[in-house]
């Protein structure tokens, strides 16, 4: 077994990014994937793929909002699990060790 190329105070560092990161997915509420633009007659459409074909509903303002929030909700999300996972990838790579969490 190799010598870990990270240092104590760098796994302890990276376990509590990745703590705070797992907290935070617990936060997100509603998720979607699209996008929603207005229409020149005020209108509001959402539009996504849907089995490789392009889909789109007219929606209300107050959908269109909360549909806006539910898609930047999904893309910060996946920023998150992204970083989750290259967090994961150096912890076993270069210290052979998967996050330690913290116990609710």
């Amino acid at each position: 077994m190799r010598k870990s190329a990270l240092s104590s105070k760098d796994i302890r560092r990276l376990e509590r990014r990745y703590e705070t990161l797992r907290r935070k997915l617990c936060a997100v509420e509603g998720l979607s994937q699209g996008s929603v633009m207005g229409q020149p007659s005020g209108a509001w459409r959402w539009t996504r793929k849907v089995a490789g074909k392009t889909v789109s509903r007219g929606l209300s303002k107050e959908q269109a909002t909360l549909m806006a929030r539910a898609i930047a909700n999904q893309r910060a999300l996946d920023g998150m699990i992204d970083e989750m996972r290259t967090i994961s990838q150096n912890l076993i790579l270069e210290a052979s060790v998967l996050p330690q969490l913290t116990k609710p």
